[in-house]
């Protein structure tokens, strides 16, 4: 299941495919909401859309693999692959990354052309506690580095006490927060217009 939530429609600029991936399975899942409204706060030329699977993949078991991957996960890496860049929401479980993304993160690094090889990562993430999930962040920032993929630098976008921030319908309420969003949303398609030259020589 895909979600397109933004499409690239912007002048003088090509266009950006991302693609995004929250570390929940909850419906009502704060990481989600907070990656559907980076989506809707990308720059016009940004073709943002969701990948909706994670529920659906095995657990990670090279015994799996045989001659091909189980369907759930080629069809994840074919996503992956066809994007420009990537969105990460992550939640934080007990000072960590939930297991389900680091699961997917395992099936992402897999050769042969492991899908984020040289392309540019955003995390973003939100908890109930007063760190906003910066350790889990920590903890797929090294996952991501060696996998070869290049993740955003700079201040973390990490909002702290969750249920603070968003409305019953999961909105953000603060104008404050979706200003906070739109310019790392913004700093990073301007990272990945940058490389994404320098990685297709």
């Amino acid at each position: 299941m895909y979600e397109e939530v933004a499409e690239g429609r912007g002048r003088g600029e090509p266009a950006l495919r991302l693609a995004g991936l929250s570390g929940s399975l909850r419906c009502a899942s704060f990481n989600s909401a907070l990656l559907r409204e980076a989506a809707m706060l990308a720059p016009p030329h940004a073709h943002f859309v969701l990948y909706g699977d994670l529920a659906e993949l095995p657990h990670y078991n090279e015994d799996l693999r045989g001659e091909a991957d189980p369907a759930p996960v080629a069809d994840m890496r074919a996503f992956f692959a066809a994007a420009d860049a990537v969105v990460i929401a992550c939640p934080e479980y007990n000072r960590g990354m939930p297991g389900v993304l680091k699961n997917a993160l395992d099936w992402l690094s897999r050769p042969p052309d492991p899908p984020l090889y040289g392309k540019c990562v955003l995390l973003i993430g939100t908890a109930t506690g007063g760190m906003g999930g910066a350790l889990a962040q920590y903890q797929v920032r090294q996952v991501l580095s060696a996998m070869g993929a290049i993740v955003q630098p700079g201040r973390e976008v990490a909002l702290p006490y969750a249920a603070d921030h968003f409305t019953p319908e999961l909105r953000l309420r603060q104008e404050s927060d979706r200003n906070f969003l739109r310019e790392a949303i913004e700093r990073f398609c301007a990272l990945c217009h940058t490389v994404r030259p320098l990685v297709s020589l």
